[in-house]
């Protein structure tokens, strides 16, 4: 089963201050491990794509991030320049200040432009920043993203108020339904917090904690 939870992750490392040679180690471990993705900065993807060469880890970016506020046409350009330098995943940041004025038109245009622009190279996750909204607003952002022809939705950047619990990944799938995949992130340290997100629906998991996760496999014998 090591496999199959390290299949799981996307090995992620966001921070401003991240140094190639971190990078070039964030990759190391995700080869070591089997990993689903690295998840990095744009700045950094070609690096990752040339580590990565020849393995099956795939080369995830953030786009709009982490405050989903750039206009759509920017969000647009950073995903084709990124998929120009390697990146096979997209992870965009919703425009929240739209969905909370209540303007569906403006937020599902926004993720149809990333759409568009990954399409045939990428899939697409949408990052809904769950601790800033509202029940119901996290119901809209989901059906916005399915309507919008995203392959994901996602939590969180792990750079807000608060990152991925529960009863929000519940609340996200029962939502897309089976077809779309949901993604954890934010706050899963542990194997038992992996555990926890993938019972309750999660088909992704962002961590940044990857490593020890795995290694906690080794002092358990659920898995």
């Amino acid at each position: 089963m090591t496999q199959n939870i390290a299949s799981f992750i996307d090995h992620t490392l966001l921070k401003a201050e991240t140094t190639k040679e971190q990078i070039i180690q964030l990759c190391a471990e995700a080869k070591e491990y089997s990993f689903a993705s690295v998840c990095v900065n744009p700045t950094w993807v070609a690096v990752a794509a040339e580590e990565l060469k020849g393995s099956p880890v795939k080369v995830c970016t953030v786009i709009g991030f982490p405050l989903g506020a750039s206009t759509s046409e920017t969000k647009a350009f950073e995903t084709k320049d990124a998929i120009s330098k390697g990146a096979q995943e997209i992870d965009m940041v919703i425009n929240i200040g739209a969905l909370k004025s209540d303007d569906t038109e403006m937020v599902k245009s926004d993720i149809k432009a990333v759409v568009e622009a990954a399409k045939g190279s990428a899939i697409v996750k949408v990052i809904i920043e769950t601790s800033l909204l509202t029940d119901e607003e996290k119901r809209a952002a989901c059906e916005l993203s399915k309507t919008a022809g995203a392959d994901f939705v996602k939590t969180s950047t792990g750079f807000s108020t608060g990152g991925a619990t529960v009863e929000d990944v519940k609340l996200m799938r029962g939502t897309v339904g089976p077809e779309m995949g949901v993604k954890a992130s934010g706050g899963v340290r542990s194997l038992e917090d992996l555990n926890n997100m993938v019972e309750a629906g999660a088909t992704r998991i962002g961590a940044s904690s990857g490593v020890q996760i795995m290694q906690g496999l080794s002092s358990t014998s659920d898995y």
